[in-house]
């Protein structure tokens, strides 16, 4: 394992600061965005843009067009991690803010489907396939920008500013949509004014990208910049990542998929299962997110701050082990039909999520090397998000209606174990120069890897 190495002085205080600050406030709008769509995919877009679909199938219709930007997401991964690599990671910042908001806000002007028919679902999943692509290179640059800014000790807790920028954007917009469902009718709020946070968000676009824009690109990349200028070297991202860490982006991808899943069902569609089969108001469900939201804060500070201190690796597999059990029991208090189990329950469950996704954005940039890090970073993390973030929210309506709530818990329970598995095979990376490596990290065999562990 290549130790620590002083290819360039450390930034000073004034300027972590600037960067921590654009990753939080860059990926704070991104996901402001991002979720809004799936916040109204569980309220409105059934009756919106699905308006002559039975109950069940436009709810499923409403979340399946959710579901396309996960789709999107490892080609936006791919497309800007490349451009993360051979550009700049600067570059990729902007151009994934710039998409991101002018999808959003052509979202909220688009006509509904008893106004234009077919056009509008049409219209609408091709920018949420927009959406897709800009959140798929946004999440692992705005990690990776600021892991290659922070000193290696407290990597962890720096590089948690994209993280908690999640929840800031996600709180948002949960409170964007408590707001115009407190100020209106039920009928306005489905008529109009769910449309009100979509247009909300080209101003917090306009103050991210000042943000953005005023910062330099990473020393750690314009270090490898001048060592392939040097030695006259044609980097190729995706080739070099096939061809020397093909299995760890897949290990990589399989260690996100339980805090992914379990975000995506305990925010989203759990809203839905809330005012849907349990009865809830739309209100008092966004309440409980909320809560959860908190929740999934606290345990991303927890998280972040266990990693520097005890490993990376560690904290994965320990909040994947932990959520296997809590699959099972998150269903179980949602179905006692009572408001305070049910916000624990989620709360819970978004705790884990944070745990795990408060050290997620210091392990990913760790395991791989700088010549295609903003790539590997972006496939692997939007690959595990295809597949814990896209299939579950489908499934789930199919699920609960031919074997009941069990089979949820059943499908969470299954991802978790298989990341837990695959954070095992990783090694720990806890303390890694992000500078060039010597030598590519291998996959740990069980017995290396609980020595690494160590």
């Amino acid at each position: 394992m290549s130790q620590q190495t002083a290819e360039s002085a450390p930034p000073d205080a004034r300027t972590l600061r600037r960067v921590v600050g654009a990753g939080f406030l860059g990926t704070t709008v991104e996901y402001y965005d991002f979720f809004i769509y799936g916040t109204a995919a569980a309220l409105v877009f059934p009756q919106v843009f699905f308006p002559t679909l039975g109950d069940a199938a436009s709810v499923a219709a409403s979340f399946a067009t959710f579901a396309v930007a996960f789709v999107a997401r490892p080609v936006g991964g791919l497309v800007f991690g490349q451009i993360g690599d051979r550009v700049g990671r600067k570059t990729t910042l902007v151009a994934t803010l710039l998409i991101m908001g002018v999808s959003t806000v052509l979202i909220g002007l688009l006509p509904s489907g008893n106004s234009i028919g077919a056009l509008a679902p049409a219209l609408l999943i091709a920018l949420r396939f927009c959406q897709g692509l800009a959140v798929g290179g946004e999440w692992s640059s705005a990690a990776l920008f600021v892991g290659e800014y922070a000193p290696p000790e407290k990597r962890g807790l720096y590089a948690l500013s994209p993280t908690l920028g999640t929840s800031a954007g996600i709180l948002l917009a949960t409170l964007a949509f408590l707001g115009t469902g407190w100020s209106m009718s039920s009928a306005s709020f489905l008529a109009w004014g769910w449309r009100i946070p979509f247009l909300l968000s080209s101003v917090l676009v306009i103050v991210g990208m000042w943000v953005r824009l005023r910062i330099a690109d990473t020393p750690v990349f314009l270090a490898a910049v001048a060592r392939a200028e040097e030695s006259s070297r044609r980097r190729a991202p995706l080739a070099e990542l096939l061809r020397q860490q093909w299995r760890e982006t897949l290990l990589a991808a399989g260690s996100v998929m339980m805090w992914i899943s379990f975000f995506y069902i305990g925010s989203v569609y759990m809203t839905n299962y809330g005012t849907g089969t349990l009865g809830f108001s739309r209100n008092t469900m966004l309440s409980v997110n909320m809560v959860a939201i908190v929740a999934n804060i606290i345990g991303s500070v927890v998280g972040a701050r266990l990693s520097d201190r005890f490993g990376r690796r560690t904290v994965m597999i320990g909040a994947s082990l932990f959520a296997v059990p809590w699959a099972f029991v998150l269903f179980l208090l949602a179905d006692t039909g009572n408001l305070f189990l049910l916000a624990l329950g989620i709360s819970v469950a978004l705790f884990f999520v944070g745990t795990a996704s408060g050290t997620t954005t210091a392990f990913l940039p760790e395991i791989f090397r700088t010549s295609y890090r903003s790539t590997a970073t972006g496939v692997s993390y939007n690959l595990g998000s295809l597949v814990g973030g896209a299939v579950p929210p489908i499934v789930a309506a199919p699920l609960l209606a031919a074997y009941g709530s069990l089979a949820l818990g059943t499908m969470l329970a299954l991802l978790a174990a298989v990341s837990a598995l695959c954070a095992f095979r990783l090694q720990e990376t806890r303390g890694r120069s992000l500078h060039e490596h010597e030598e590519p990290m291998a996959p740990a065999s069980p017995r290396a890897g609980a020595s690494a562990a160590g």
